[in-house]
């Protein structure tokens, strides 16, 4: 079996699909993206590509190995994202030639069925309201859903280095409000995006321990693991990081100093299942957990999937679950994903278990130009972080 054709697509609301196909008839799909940078990986994804037409895309550990190793510069988030969607394919074919899925080939399922967690309504800058009202709201209709786990954004705007008494008590206050709105049967997770100075996290963290979110997600910026350690040991929230990290050599560090409990590869951007795996694995020898992040489309949830179905130190999976269904796969997938009190069953499908419907691909297909928000500081008018 030899690979003859790669194509990439461009669809709504911000996504990158890719199609490999091959000499055999067969076909698999990935999702190579970095969010709003997507036009920059489709051409990686054709560098890439270059290097692979006429091998067999069952050889995936070469692939991946040549992909990686074969250009003087290595890693970062386009060139690994665009390897990260083409192991993701590579997958699909070589589950559908053996007639398997993807997680029978890692050594089999561990559990029957994933548990996932959805986004509150808003979270996302310039999206709608961040209300306390708001976000109540959504978390009781996320909860009537039976999802009993839910993450948003806090701090929900910029934040000075070191922020106000009045301002820090505002935001615990709004998050008190939703944790006595829903009770303590419902998880709530807070998603940082690194806003925060290491300074004012350590305050953050103390300020919302009496109300026990499930976890704090980059708290602070990636780039200084000391940095994220000293938070992580003033505070008994157990801290998740990692989506901004890109193969076993980003995550290296933060599981060597234990800095996070919880470590959130992206399956689209940490170097695909393969390496995903590996990540586990290597999370595994340090007791850390593992809670893949996924804020994309249906063909990423599939590989985070077999993924979850194959590790023992899974925690939960990160489902954005859009009112319009596109995340699961309305429109996109002849079988979307069916949530099931807060559980997808694990996929029993050949491959990444989905049947891509390649009319809606032209259907609903865009430019791929998508801008990523941006937080400034409303008092001088400076770039503030994410």
């Amino acid at each position: 079996m030899k690979i003859t054709k790669i194509e990439t697509f461009h669809v709504k609301p911000r996504w990158l699909f890719l199609k490999i196909s091959t000499d055999e008839g067969i076909s698999g799909f990935g999702e190579p993206v970095v969010e709003g940078k997507s036009l920059i990986v489709e051409e990686a994804v054709k560098s890439l590509g270059e290097m692979i037409i006429g091998r067999d895309p069952r050889d995936i550990e070469f692939i991946w190995q040549l992909l990686y190793r074969g250009g003087f510069y290595r890693g970062g988030p386009i060139l690994v994202s665009a390897l990260s969607g083409i192991d993701q394919a590579l997958w699909d074919i070589k589950g559908k030639y053996y007639k398997m899925p993807v997680y029978e080939m890692l050594g089999g399922k561990v559990r029957n069925k994933i548990r996932v967690y959805p986004h509150l309504d808003g979270d996302y800058p310039n999206s709608g309201n961040t209300s306390a009202e708001w976000y109540i709201k959504c978390a009781l209709k996320r909860k009537n859903e039976g999802y009993n786990f839910v993450k948003f954004g806090l701090p929900d705007g910029p934040m000075e280095f070191i922020e106000s008494p009045g301002q820090l008590n505002r935001i615990i206050e709004k998050f008190s409000k939703i944790r006595e709105a829903v009770g303590n049967d419902m998880d709530l997770a807070v998603d940082c995006h690194g806003r925060m100075s290491p300074a004012m996290a350590i305050r953050f963290c103390k300020a919302i321990e009496p109300y026990n979110p499930a976890f704090i997600e980059e708290p602070i910026l990636p780039e200084n693991v000391d940095a994220l350690v000293k938070v992580k040991e003033s505070t008994h929230i157990p801290i998740a990081t990692g989506e901004r990290l890109y193969t076993k050599w980003g995550f290296r560090e933060i599981l060597e100093k234990q800095a996070a409990a919880i470590v959130q590869p992206d399956c689209c951007h940490a170097g695909g299942i393969s390496e995903v795996k590996r990540i586990a694995g290597m999370a595994e020898a340090s007791f850390t957990g593992v809670a893949p992040h996924n804020p994309l489309g249906p063909i990423s949830l599939a590989a985070c999937l077999q993924v979850d179905a194959s590790i023992s130190n899974f925690v939960i999976q990160e489902f954005p679950s859009m009112d319009n269904g596109w995340d699961r796969g309305v429109d996109y997938l002849d079988n979307p994903f069916i949530i099931k009190n807060g559980y997808i069953d694990v996929p029993e499908g050949f491959g990444l278990g989905i049947q891509v419907n390649e009319e809606a691909l032209e259907e609903f297909k865009y430019d791929g130009k998508w801008e990523s928000p941006l937080f400034f500081n409303k008092k001088d008018g400076s770039l503030s972080d994410w």
